[in-house]
């Protein structure tokens, strides 16, 4: 059953098993990635490990490429100060180019995967919201409620017990923040039944979706007694055609009850291997697709040929495969391309970041590089999800480019990231024998344009583990 997915360019995609693919391998890890690749493999015989030689010939199984965009510096620049990686083995793929780099020159201890939970992966984006600081705990509270469907069992009451005493909120508030949250990445996370886990996958889709109207009548009412009833049950119930029940029975089906599967935390032994590179060339900044990071399988030539020689049977099942691997390879393809758009994005916003570190980290939301690049929100979630970029300062999580912020005296913004280098920089200066209190840091930083609260320096800091000043006094 195909159904549409309205994009915030107003165009509508089919939602097909070929696009359903693509979005997970979006959201993979290059762990996950090279474990799903491997899976297909061994598992379609019309798939084939590729050569080196090969790689051009794999980047354009999946579809047509769009060439390389000139980006590609065949050894490191002129300028003194530009920096690039040393041994460059290009591929023509249709993302602006990849190169083999293993990354050995960085520690093992930087290179270990972090752990990301469902609960970090809603907390990250939490804190990106536009919010209040109230909304904000509130929103927290909801999230360390959640059980481990990503289903919300507990009672706004209890909720509303567990804020207090620091908050008072009521139901209707608390409410609202919850609604926020269920429209975080996955969709449909937080719900309080499967009912409701449903209707909020159903919102996404456009209008013109087959059947997405009765879905939704459904999924609001009789949907626990299709089991029993089943679907011509149904329809006489709801008193609707067969046909028209069935459509929406069918893409109910389709949605996903349980969408906490889609954030597998990895193990804690899992090492980090960056899917980008960003180098500066001539003093601008370049991204390209590390090499392992395209497409590693080719279409089996021998099989292929097969089809046209064997019985129709067997050629039947042949194709079958054929189509698959052919979908993948266009599912890594596009993988790579939307990847390389948000790092390109992300690197034009945060060249600062780049330059100087975290101090100069300008405050930046999914929702601004979503609007950018004419995607959804939830997809670019999905691009940065657990991948890595490795850059002149180190393999870094793409999650580090994005930042909260708040208002500066200035009329600008500076981010919650920038702020707490601020406050390291301020301790690392301080004079050991008289440490800085949260409220002198505060002033300080008051005094650099940024007005912030004494208690919000201290959460800073915790956040960065530095004790407080009676703590760090010492003899120099």
């Amino acid at each position: 059953m195909k159904t549409r997915l309205q994009t915030s360019l107003g165009q509508q995609l089919v939602l097909t098993p070929q696009l359903q693919q693509a979005i997970k391998l979006l959201q993979m890890s290059s762990t996950e990635l090279e474990l799903e690749i491997a899976q297909a493999v061994e598992s379609n015989p019309l798939l084939d490990w590729a050569d080196s030689s090969d790689s051009s010939s794999a980047a354009n199984e999946g579809g047509d490429a769009d060439g390389n965009d000139g980006d590609a510096p065949a050894e490191r620049a002129d300028n003194g100060d530009d920096w690039a990686p040393a041994e460059l083995d290009w591929s023509a793929t249709g993302s602006g180019g990849s190169f083999d780099d293993d990354d050995d020159n960085g520690s093992a201890a930087e290179r270990v995967a972090e752990t990301e939970t469902l609960a970090d992966h809603l907390l990250w984006q939490l804190h990106l919201s536009h919010l209040s600081a109230r909304d904000r705990s509130i929103g927290a509270a909801l999230i360390d409620a959640l059980d481990d469907d990503g289903y919300l069992r507990e009672p706004l009451a209890g909720i509303a017990e567990t804020l207090l005493p620091a908050i008072h909120a009521d139901e209707d508030e608390i409410l609202a923040v919850l609604h926020r949250i269920q429209r975080f990445d996955p969709v449909g996370t937080a719900a309080r039944t499967l009912g409701e886990c449903l209707l909020l996958q159903l919102d996404v889709l456009a209008d013109a979706t087959p059947g997405l109207a009765l879905a939704r009548q459904i999924a609001a009412g009789p949907l626990e007694r299709l089991p029993r009833s089943g679907v011509a049950g149904l329809a006489h119930e709801l008193k609707q055609p067969l046909a028209e029940v069935e459509t929406a029975v069918t893409l109910l089906r389709s949605l996903d009850p349980r969408p906490v599967t889609q954030i597998a935390p990895l193990s804690q032994d899992t090492y980090v291997v960056p899917d980008v590179v960003v180098w500066r060339q001539n003093g601008v900044w370049r991204a390209a697709l590390a090499a392992h990071a395209g497409p590693k399988v080719v279409i089996h030539r021998g099989y292929e040929q097969l089809i046209r020689r064997c019985g129709e049977a067997d050629a039947g099942y042949l194709r079958a495969q054929l189509q698959e691997a052919r979908w993948l390879l266009k599912g890594l393809q596009q993988r790579g391309d939307t990847l390389l758009r948000v790092v390109r994005s992300l690197i034009l916003q945060q060249a600062g970041f780049l330059e100087f570190g975290e101090q100069a980290l300008r405050p930046l939301t999914l929702r601004e590089i979503a609007a950018e690049l004419g995607l959804h929100e939830s997809t670019v979630s999905r691009a940065i999800a657990r991948k890595h970029v490795r850059t002149p300062r180190g393999t870094l999580p793409l999650r580090a480019f994005f930042a909260s912020g708040i208002d500066t005296e200035g009329g600008g913004e500076a981010s919650s990231t920038a702020i707490q280098a601020m406050i390291r920089r301020l301790i690392d200066d301080e004079n050991p024998r008289k440490p800085l209190s949260d409220a002198k840091l505060a002033d300080l930083l008051k005094s650099s344009g940024i007005p912030v609260a004494r208690r919000t320096v201290a959460k800073y800091r915790e956040a960065m583990n530095i004790s407080a000043s009676h703590e760090r006094v010492r003899i120099a």
